[in-house]
Order: structure tokens, then C-alpha cells, then sequence
């Protein structure tokens, strides 16, 4: 019941990578922690006939969970996105792309383009005295733009969170499993994907004293970075998945 309530548990050896996961789960009638994951995931083990993980690229779903149950000829499918973190702090981008991209997916005015771009660095501030040259922070637009922005994120919060967080099509994320090693202790929570868009979107949207949006637990930022390359210059989601545990 412990289990069920809270979905986490001490690790023996911790995780390296999503291939440790997909292992684990092809070896799910030996593994403990492998059927302890299923069975947060609603199966009965002895129901069970045969389990098929394998790795994902370039979707919101890392590890994709085949479920074959006796007596039953349909296999269920259960999409998991990984998140591996080493200390208690470490904040991991959930999602990056060009303000065109987010521009396709969601429904933003071309003053809202322009206040995005501008906050990226893709253009150049249209201030004077900007903190950076390169870019504008949140607080250095106009009251007016500061306004225009956080209404039209807050009309598009639940679109936003669902997009950066689970993803769409066959492939979005069902379930988080978060791994943490510190020194030579791990642990592991797994929660559905439902759980953790309310648990880090569900919140007040701001603008923090950095200069960064904040959607709840969601910072939203200029990517930085990458040498100097133009890439700096898009628009990035960061969490911190440690913060499921407390």
C-alpha cells in the first residue's frame, strides 16, 4: 500500500540510462523493481504473460512498455519518459524549440511572436540600456506587452503545460519515472504523466526576479549557451524532477 501511495522506492544500484530501464522491464519476472513499476501501472503480475520495453528518440516518450496479458488477444501500450538526476537541484529541460515551432502548436498573436522573439534574442532588444544586448528579459518589456503575455499564457496554460510536459499523438508520455542517484544511494519515483503536469503547471504564472516566465514549477527561458551559436537563441521548458519526492 506504501507503494501504491507513494510510487517511489530506495534503489540498490541506481539507473544509468534509459537502457537500463528497457532491461529491466525484459526482465521483469526476476526484477523487483521492474514489477513494482507494473504493478503502479495497475497489472497483476501472475495476469501477466509477457513484457516488451524498448527505447524511443526523439519524442516525449523514452521507453515504450508492451504489456501482453493472458487470456487476452489486445496488448497494452504504456509510454514512459525518463528523467535521470544526481543531486537534489538538477533542473532538466523538458522541452526546446524555435518560437516558430511553439508559434505552429499553439495560437499566438504576432505582438505575443514579438515579445517571445525578443526575449529569446531571435530579435534584437528595442530598448535602450538593456541588461543584455543580445536579448530583453521579461521585466524589461512594456507594462503593457508584460500584460499581453501573461494573459495569453494563462488563456493557453493547460495547451502549453500538456505540449512541453506529455506530448501528443501515439507517442506522448503516459507515465514520469524519475531516477536519482546522490553519492551511493538511489531511488525512483514513477507517476503518471496526469500527476505531474498538475503537480509542476499547476500554479501561478509570474515573472521571477531573473527576468524568466514561470509557469507554476515551469521555468520558461532563453535557451543560452551553445558557444555562441544561434541555437542559444530558442525558447526552452525546465523542471526539476527531483522534486517529486518531497
Amino acid at each position: 500500500m506504501d507503494l501504491v501511495e507513494k510510487g517511489s522506492q530506495t534503489a540498490k544500484n541506481g539507473f544509468k540510462n534509459e537502457d537500463d530501464i528497457v532491461n529491466k522491464f525484459n526482465n521483469w519476472k526476476k526484477d523487483n523493481e521492474a514489477q513494482q513499476w507494473l504493478m503502479l501501472m495497475n497489472y497483476k503480475l501472475n495476469e501477466i504473460e509477457f513484457v516488451e520495453a524498448v527505447k524511443l528518440s526523439g519524442y516525449k516518450t523514452d521507453v515504450q512498455v508492451q504489456v501482453t496479458i493472458k487470456m487476452k488477444k489486445a496488448i497494452d501500450v504504456e509510454n514512459l519518459q525518463v528523467k535521470l538526476v544526481s543531486n537534489n537541484r538538477g533542473f532538466n529541460q523538458i522541452d526546446k524549440r524555435w518560437v516558430d515551432k511553439y508559434v505552429e502548436m499553439w495560437n499566438t498573436p504576432k505582438d505575443i511572436i514579438s515579445i517571445l522573439k525578443r526575449y529569446t534574442g531571435e530579435e534584437k532588444p528595442n530598448i535602450t540600456n538593456a541588461k543584455d544586448k543580445r536579448r530583453m528579459y521579461a521585466n524589461e518589456f512594456t507594462d503593457n506587452e508584460q500584460n499581453n503575455i501573461m494573459k495569453w499564457l494563462n488563456k493557453n496554460k493547460s495547451l502549453i503545460v500538456s505540449d512541453i510536459m506529455k506530448g501528443r499523438g501515439k507517442f506522448a508520455a503516459e507515465w514520469m519515472l524519475v531516477a536519482q542517484k546522490i553519492d551511493k544511494n538511489a531511488r525512483w519515483i514513477l507517476k503518471s504523466m496526469n500527476y505531474c503536469m498538475n503537480y509542476f503547471g499547476n500554479g501561478e504564472i509570474i515573472i521571477t526576479n531573473r527576468g524568466n516566465f514561470r509557469i507554476g514549477k515551469i521555468t520558461m527561458q532563453r535557451k543560452g549557451g551553445d558557444g555562441g551559436r544561434n541555437t542559444a537563441n530558442m525558447l526552452q521548458f525546465k523542471i526539476n524532477p527531483a522534486e517529486l519526492f518531497e
